[in-house]
């Protein structure tokens, strides 16, 4: 199924890397689906109305919520939705290392407080996609996971012990749904630049970032955005199973015809 042809769900798409996924979406002619939960109706109201879209707002951790997000898509464009992109994060997480709790500070809640959002929420997107996929003969999940479970640079305990989580789901649900059609992927571009996540990371970190990468340059949304459709369009068909990270990918470089890009099999 071509892109133009996908009803695309991006969960956590009011601001950020979320509605950058969606921006990118709407330029290849997809029918996208906004989803918010904490944001200001009126404003997301606004930006789907600018985007063409449409924008429920559901909680992912609230199975309720979820399957009553997909019925609203459904009912909106009279299709199923065919592309699920697990981009929410739950709370407000800040990617500044010395802000984040130490070994000795943590307690359960913060573990299960990142499960919920992450393993949760992306649970009950995939088990209300299902319906949708089976009768398109279709459908593609791409899980937003993290490089620092294999580089733990920083100690976000809590946040890399879900993405981990988070990949290996990722790769059950793989095996699980790959006879039905669907591919599941996994894509992680590293810090972003910028994004209100990331707002509070020290620039010593992002300029650190560019000295060791053979571009000199940070992952901006757009450019992990471009990751995002390649898993998505008629040429990633084959790809299953895949983690794909790194920090200089552009949109560009990853649809040249013979491109070869970092990335690990699962």
């Amino acid at each position: 199924m071509e892109l133009k042809d996908q009803v695309v769900l991006v969960t956590g798409s009011s601001r950020g890397l979320g509605l950058a996924i969606a921006r990118a979406f709407r330029r290849e002619g997809s029918y996208v689906v906004l989803n918010y939960f904490r944001s200001d109706p009126e404003t997301i109201e606004l930006l789907a109305k600018d985007l063409d879209a449409v924008a429920v707002r559901a909680d992912v951790t609230d199975p309720t919520q979820v399957k009553a997000l997909f019925a609203a898509a459904e009912n909106h464009y009279g299709r199923p939705i065919t592309t699920v992109v697990n981009n929410a994060i739950v709370g407000n997480f800040a990617f500044n290392g010395d802000a984040r709790p130490k070994i000795a500070d943590l307690s359960w809640s913060h573990f299960d407080t990142q499960l919920q959002g992450f393993l949760k929420g992306t649970l009950n997107t995939t088990q209300a996609a299902i319906p949708g996929f089976e009768l398109s003969g279709f459908g593609r999940i791409i899980n937003i996971g993290t490089n620092l479970f294999q580089n733990p640079v920083v100690p976000y305990h809590d946040y890399t012990a879900a993405k981990g989580a988070l990949l290996a789901f990722t790769r059950t649900s793989a095996a699980d749904l790959g006879p039905k059609g669907v591919t599941v992927n996994l894509v992680a571009g590293g810090l972003l630049d910028i994004t209100d996540a990331s707002a509070s990371t020290p620039r010593e970190v992002f300029d650190h970032i560019k000295g060791v990468t053979p571009l000199r340059k940070v992952t901006t949304p757009d450019d992990l955005a471009g990751a995002v459709l390649f898993f998505c369009q008629s040429m990633g068909k084959w790809h299953h199973r895949t983690a794909a990270r790194g920090r200089w990918w552009t949109r560009d470089e990853l649809m040249a015809p013979g491109r070869i890009f970092h990335q690990i099999s699962l």
